[in-house]
């Protein structure tokens, strides 16, 4: 083979040399292609692959959902030199193998594998010599019960196809921990994707557990699926989290990183990009903490998530597109997310459907790339897809393929270095109370224009997953997308108040929070007004205490060296979140009908009503279909700012400066504080008005309750919920009442 090797060596030096054009231009050029068996730019002999007849998925998230349709397969090992493959569990052959790893010592893989149509996907383990083959999750004890309760049978088909997803548990992608911990996605966390409808897809989150199976722990609690962890260079995990919090709810499926337990989690790249919409199947580069390779890819229609290779050069501004150098610069995905995948042919961009495509890029080097590609098949060719190098010039080499089922996930069967065992900080105290603490040292740090001494108090607030106990076996109740109405074109995902904290003279705060929950923050000034808001959240571990330097600054900030100012905040203990004036409790829903109606009803109905209301806006709380006369006018008449998640769901992601939203962009509050009309709110109602508009315009404070007029007289038509059961994860009806 010696003399192929060669042959393959100089057909590669070649190519480079002819094109000369360098992937870092981000030039849409032909590709070129060959074949061959050469280890090129590795020291492996062997590589690790799995056989799998394509995901005919709807979307990227929705492999496991929708997306198995034809089972058989193996996890595989390919000898470079001879083309030979060996199927390592001939025992699974029947079923779908997921996604894997490779531990670093490079002598057990642990793999997600699915018997059947009718159960989840589950982690196994099996040696790289085929023996020790063992199960690590099981389905939960009450599975047939949860199927049963939470099943979507009623629905015979989604979008056209038949369902094949019953709402069993799975467990999915697994990466191995330095310290030998398992981290993987599952369903367990039981919540349902924000922007679905008929409640048919489901979320995913990051989980971990002992590398016996044991203990296993949520380490997130995202409303909308996370994917593909992988472990860095610095011992961080690094995956996928979709989100959109106030943002486009297609866009924004970024690169995110946590430390092992949970804590510190922390955007590497993309919570500010409108396209490309995804990032998955992040990887860093070996030897770099700021170098990455991930696939790009669409959101859905077609999508299973495939599409183009990109590297990422995270030391410049992550708030823009200039970190992205296109690996496949003839692919680019669409600025709605949608309808095929932009390819470059024959000098034209053009949208459709076929190869060349890729997806599950391995680095070998910042030059160097395993990958799966489709040169030019249908996308969801069940035999598309086989085993290629691709290097930084857009240069292809064929390692394998078989022409009767796909080939996915290539990496090199050999060890690679351990990345360091972080140590936890988890404050073992603080976490029996489950609250993590943050600190600010100066909140003017990236909050432009804003004069120092305007910021008096920050606003905690959270985003809730809809759990799948919210589910509807009735009609009616579902608008934009919502599965559970909660807003009309503004938010899908639900939002309470925690209260508020005090902000020093010197721009510093010192607080608790909620762990294990979906935090954002509003920075207000001394009238409880919104001057900035934190469009995207953190999930605090129990026990984690973390700092930052101020509001929206760039992660390359370092605060200033100044030994002998402390904080006047850290001069103190950390503050409770507690109650605006007017509130009984900071921690409260913020629910239209009790908030707002009221306030409108007091001051405003006695000319803003009747069959001919003042300035033609009504503004009583009149049942409307699905919530009143005077939300629906004030939306519709802009009275108030708001972000359309689902308007456009493919935008509205850039960077907002200060009194962009909220209620000092309200031509509402504006009027109401100018004295409209001689009116004059007390300090408590105006407070009560301002944090409404400020949570960008919420109407039900809660996912559970009927909606539609309809339900009328149901003992469950719009309950006004409290703070409890607006976060329970089970309905406060039984179900026979609900």
């Amino acid at each position: 083979m010696n003399w192929f090797r060669c042959l393959i060596s100089i057909f590669i030096v070649s190519f480079l040399f002819v094109t000369g054009v360098p992937g870092g231009e981000n030039q849409p050029t032909d590709s070129h292609e060959g074949r061959g068996g050469d280890k090129i730019a590795g020291d492996f002999d062997k590589v690790l692959f799995v056989k799998r007849y394509t995901y005919q998925s709807s979307h990227y998230y929705t492999d496991f959902i929708d997306g198995c349709e034809k089972f058989g397969g193996n996890l595989c090992i390919l000898d470079v030199e001879t083309d030979k493959v060996k199927e390592l569990v001939p025992s699974l052959s029947q079923g779908i193998f997921g996604r894997f790893d490779l531990s670093f010592d490079a002598k057990k893989i642990v793999f997600a594998w699915k018997e059947k149509r009718g159960v989840g996907f589950r982690i196994w383990e099996v040696r790289v010599d085929g023996s020790g083959l063992r199960q690590m999750t099981f389905a939960p004890a009450d599975e047939t019960e949860r199927i049963k309760k939470y099943s979507q049978r009623h629905l015979n088909s989604w979008a056209g196809r038949p369902i094949q997803y019953f709402h069993h548990t799975d467990d999915m992608d697994p990466c191995y921990l330095p310290d030998g911990r398992i981290c993987f996605i599952s369903t367990r966390c039981e919540y349902g994707i924000l922007c679905d409808g008929p409640d048919f897809f489901t979320t995913t989150v990051l989980y971990c557990m002992d590398k016996d199976g044991s203990n296993i722990d949520k380490l997130s609690n995202s409303s909308v699926s996370e994917s593909s962890p992988t472990v860095m260079n610095d011992g961080r995990i690094l995956y996928t989290r979709w989100e959109y919090l106030d943002k486009g709810a297609v866009s924004v499926k970024c690169l995110w990183a946590m430390h092992p337990d949970g804590s510190g989690s922390v955007e590497i790249y993309g919570n500010d990009i409108a396209v490309p919409t995804t990032f998955l199947h992040g990887r860093a580069i070996p030897g770099h903490n700021n170098l990455f390779v991930s696939l790009i890819t669409p959101h859905c229609c077609p999508s299973n998530g495939v599409g183009g290779v990109v590297l990422l050069n995270t030391v410049k501004d992550i708030r823009t597109t200039d970190p992205i150098v296109y690996l496949t610069p003839d692919i680019k995905i669409p600025d709605n997310g949608h309808n095929g995948f932009l390819h470059y042919r024959r000098g034209k961009w053009l949208q459709d459907g076929k190869g060349p495509l890729y997806i599950d890029p391995y680095p070998l080097s910042d030059e160097l790339f395993l990958v799966s590609h489709n040169p030019d098949k249908p996308w969801n060719d069940f035999a598309g897809w086989d085993i290629y190098l691709l290097d930084d010039n857009n240069v292809k080499v064929l390692l394998y393929d078989d022409p009767k089922i796909s080939c996915y996930q290539p990496m090199p069967l050999r060890p690679r270095p351990k990345p360091p065992i972080i140590e936890s900080l988890i404050d073992r105290s603080l976490a029996k109370e489950k609250r993590a603490c943050l600190i600010v040292t100066d909140i003017y740090e990236g909050l432009e224009g804003v004069a120092q001494g305007t910021i008096k108090y920050i606003r905690i607030n959270e985003q809730l997953p809809r759990p799948w106990a919210a589910r509807r076996r009735w009609q009616g109740d579902t608008y934009d997308q919502q599965h559970a109405v909660i807003t009309k074109n503004t938010h899908l995902g639900l939002k309470v108040q925690h209260g508020i904290v005090p902000v020093e003279q010197d721009g510093s705060a010192y607080f608790f929070v909620p762990a294990d929950s979906n935090i954002f923050l509003q920075v207000l000034d001394k009238n409880f007004m919104e001057v900035q808001r934190e469009r995207t959240y953190v999930n605090y571990r129990a026990g984690e205490i973390r700092s930052c330097i101020g509001c929206h600054e760039r992660t390359c900030v370092a605060v200033a060296n100044n030994k002998d100012k402390i904080p006047l905040a850290l001069q103190r203990e950390p503050s409770v979140p507690g109650p605006q004036p007017g509130e009984k409790s900071g921690a409260r829903v913020i629910h239209y009908p009790d908030d707002v109606q009221p306030i409108l009803d007091k001051y405003c109905i006695r000319c803003h009503s009747g069959e001919i209301a003042k300035a033609k806006l009504d503004l009583t709380g009149t049942p409307t279909k699905l919530f009143c006369r005077s939300y629906e006018n004030i939306l519709q008449r802009k009275l108030i700012p708001f972000i359309g998640e689902n308007h456009p769901k493919w935008g509205n992601v850039h960077y907002l400066p200060p009194y962009s939203l909220g209620s000092h962009a309200s031509k509402l509050i504006r009027k109401l504080r100018q004295g409209h009309n001689k009116i004059k709110l007390t300090p408590e109602e105006m407070i009560r008005l301002t944090t409404w508009v400020d949570s960008n315009g919420q109407y039900y404070g809660s996912y559970y309750g009927r909606r539609n007029l309809r339900y009328k007289n149901h003992l469950n038509f719009r309950p006004i919920p409290t703070y409890s059961q607006a976060r329970s994860r089970k309905p406060f009806l039984p179900e026979k009442d609900r």
